[in-house]
């Protein structure tokens, strides 16, 4: 692939003519509103402007993002790996079309699973932020989706027709009991499918190896099909590694730029080994394939966060996440969600730009081939409420989104944000017949804590296994 500098491109709107220096102010002048990009002075100054940008751009041949890059070759490693990784034979089908062109090709028949299985790596993160940028939500919902993305390590997430939860048992001190009473909640609720994860209060690396300790003692007690992650620093993770710590999965926060993930703390060099220790702990299932499980990445992303850095480049921040999407398909993943509404009203103003960015994410993400999930959420100064975290939650089930997050309440006490509850998936689960993973739902059923055959629904009483653990009155 030969990429090269930034050339212009215009349109014409009535009697108005609209210049764009650089692919990447096209790009950023094409995105729908949102607080960060004008925080960032790359927005369109009005909305005619948007629409100029958005016909020049669906007119633009595919073909331009493999010759001009947004953030140089010899500047980026997440560019070089952008460029470097691109499969050509891939691409090749859709080759011709320009972004127009792709959209409509999305939305048609053609464009079912398998084909945009086939795609996913011909696909840039920078064509995929592109289409969403002309797609009204209901395109970025249909083809999100047709796309399936299955990931195992002890369960099988992602499959078609289900949705699993992350159960969230933060706790501001790191209190075993408290973290312990929210593990024991989620479970009875029917959460914890896709991973029993917890943000430590503190970076310490002895008391994250203790939660690791606390979580896989949990798990294996009830033979939960489950895998436990502690949300730290990977440089913490690969050191509990280290000590012996029962490390499942090994988390991190990533970015769409080189500078981004120097912020924090991160190169792709860094990631490959702590894929590689957690890989050669040997501790997902062996299914009946054969075949151990071995997805054992976590990584959570965020539009906004490359801006923080002062890591933006000039481009809008969703083309950045979406770049971000391709550090994250490189160490094949179990689990990885957008954080879409916890960064703030400067980068998402209010419900709308959440709803829109969690629709654009999801989709950009499934269509490169990852099982992407989302924490559907907010903060208490945004110009948002628990009804339009509904509204996002019910679009995102529809989507086909892998999995979102379950939090007593929805508070989470030690982050200070609004989220969503082990209700809230069961309300998904219970209006849009969706069910959770399938070792995951037996071990409900078994336990006596899903009712069988009625997915979202629960047996009345608690588990006979889960009684026994607490004090008779």
């Amino acid at each position: 692939m030969n990429v090269s500098r930034a050339s212009a491109y215009g349109e014409r709107v009535g009697a108005v003519s609209y210049r764009f220096d650089s692919l990447r102010e096209l790009m950023a002048k094409a995105t729908p509103e949102r607080s960060g990009d004008r925080l960032a002075g790359v927005s369109a100054e009005s909305e005619q402007e948007r629409v100029a940008a958005q016909m020049a751009l669906a007119d633009l041949p595919l073909k331009t993002f493999l010759s001009e890059a947004l953030i140089p070759y010899e500047d980026d490693e997440v560019t070089r790996l952008i460029v470097d990784s691109h499969d050509a034979a891939a691409f090749e089908p859709i080759s011709h079309l320009t972004v127009g062109g792709l959209r409509e090709w999305l939305l048609s028949d053609a464009a079912d699973t398998v084909a945009l299985t086939r795609l996913a790596p011909g696909l840039t993160p920078e064509m995929v932020a592109a289409a969403s940028k002309i797609m009204r939500n209901q395109d970025l919902i249909l083809v999100a989706r047709k796309c399936e993305v299955v990931t195992r390590f002890r369960n099988t997430l992602g499959l078609s027709g289900t949705l699993s939860t992350r159960l969230q048992p933060n706790h501001p001190t790191d209190d075993v009991s408290g973290i312990a009473a929210s593990v024991l909640d989620g479970l009875m609720y029917g959460s914890g499918d896709a991973v029993i994860g917890i943000n430590p209060a503190t970076d310490n690396v002895t008391q994250v190896a203790h939660l690791l300790r606390l979580l896989a003692e949990v798990i294996e007690r009830f033979e939960i099909p489950t895998q436990s992650c502690v949300l730290t620093h990977v440089t913490n993770t690969m050191q509990c590694i280290e000590r012996g710590a029962p490390v499942d999965l090994v988390f991190q926060s990533i970015g769409g730029t080189e500078a981004t993930n120097r912020s924090f703390g991160i190169d792709l060099k860094l990631l490959a080994e702590a894929r590689a220790a957690a890989l050669s702990l040997s501790r997902g299932a062996v299914f009946d394939d054969g075949q151990r499980g071995r997805h054992v990445m976590y990584f959570e992303t965020g539009q906004g966060s490359a801006l923080s850095a002062g890591a933006h480049h000039g481009c809008d921040q969703q083309t950045v996440e979406a770049r971000t999407y391709a550090v994250a398909r490189h160490f094949e993943p179990l689990l990885v969600n957008t954080v879409v509404g916890f960064i703030g009203p400067e980068y998402l103003y209010d419900n709308k730009q959440i709803i829109r960015a969690g629709l654009e994410d999801h989709f950009c993400a499934k269509l490169l081939g990852l099982p992407m999930g989302c924490d559907i959420c907010y903060t208490n100064h945004a110009a948002a409420d628990q009804n339009d975290m509904d509204v996002l939650l019910t679009l995102l089930g529809v989507a086909g989104c892998n999995f979102i997050m379950g939090i007593p309440g929805s508070d989470d006490v030690m982050l200070n944000y609004q989220t969503t509850s082990f209700h809230d998936a069961l309300y998904a689960r219970r209006v849009l017949g969706l069910r959770a993973a399938p070792e995951f739902e037996r071990w409900l059923e078994r336990m006596h804590i899903a009712r069988p055959g009625a997915p979202g629904h629960l047996v009345d009483g608690m588990s006979p296994a889960f009684a026994a653990l607490l004090p008779s009155s």
